[in-house]
């Protein structure tokens, strides 16, 4: 018995050898060049379904989520829980140089909640990535009463690291310009409104300081890209350059967005 497993690993052995051997001489025969191509092409089309099936890196660029999300926040995006929507466009990346094509999205794990910090193209002007929660979901009535948001009459509560900049109150009956649908009211006094089907309602954590739904409208569901998932990386781009490591938010590092 123990010479038939000693006879068999030295097959398996070979067999290692051998295959290795082969790959070794397939790789010179195809030459340095192709095999490198082939190594990047691979690469890359992992990355494009990595991008478009998985996750998703994206960097906060405003402050209308303070103090959630900070300005130079990195997260990576949560593609799948929603359901994957296809690309819409093709070009080449960075310009303006592509055309759009027909897209769709895969049934999904579940609906956006209340409360879900979103990543979605900006109904406005689809090339731009926009990122808020969702307050509000398909059917629900929402009114704001000086600065308290309602969810079909009950108080919504704010976000653990919400914050409001201006300790002023817009009264409510005074029409602020820009608000949608006009005539709603202000940003500290709106609607009510009803959310129309396949819609969301959307909310920058830092609430006088968000160009969020109040402004410009509802979410489509097809807008929607995925979940913010967690901070893989953070820095504060106000300090010096030469104060490289001060500049980096080590404890934000790695945190979970809630």
């Amino acid at each position: 018995m123990w010479e038939t497993i000693v006879k068999g690993w030295k097959a398996y052995r070979g067999w290692v050898k051998r295959r290795k051997e082969k790959r070794i001489a397939r790789r010179k025969a195809k030459g340095f060049v192709r095999d490198w191509l082939e190594f990047i092409v691979t690469l890359t089309i992992m990355v494009f379904f990595i991008r478009t099936a998985v996750v998703e890196a994206y960097r906060i660029p405003s402050s209308s989520m303070e103090d959630t999300l900070l300005i130079g926040d990195f997260l990576m995006v949560n593609k799948f829980l929603y359901g994957i929507r296809t690309p819409d466009w093709i070009g080449i990346p960075f310009t303006e140089i592509g055309f759009d094509i027909p897209h769709t999205r895969t049934p999904g794990l579940r609906e956006p909640r209340r409360g879900d910090v979103i990543v979605f193209k900006y109904p406005r002007d689809p090339s731009v990535n926009y990122i808020k929660r969702c307050v509000g979901l398909p059917g629900d009535t929402l009114e704001i009463r000086d600065k308290i948001v309602m969810i079909n009459g009950k108080p919504f509560p704010d976000p653990a690291e919400a914050k409001y900049t201006d300790w002023r109150i817009e009264p409510a009956g005074v029409k602020e310009r820009g608000i949608y649908p006009p005539g709603a009211g202000n940003r500290d006094n709106y609607g009510p409104i009803i959310i129309p089907d396949g819609n969301y309602f959307m909310m920058g954590d830092n609430r006088d300081n968000s160009s969020d739904s109040r402004y410009w409208g509802f979410l489509p569901e097809d807008a929607i890209l995925g979940k913010a998932l967690i901070i893989y990386f953070s820095w504060d781009k106000y300090v010096p350059f030469y104060r490289f490591y001060d500049s980096i938010r080590w404890k934000r590092i790695a945190s979970l967005i809630h």
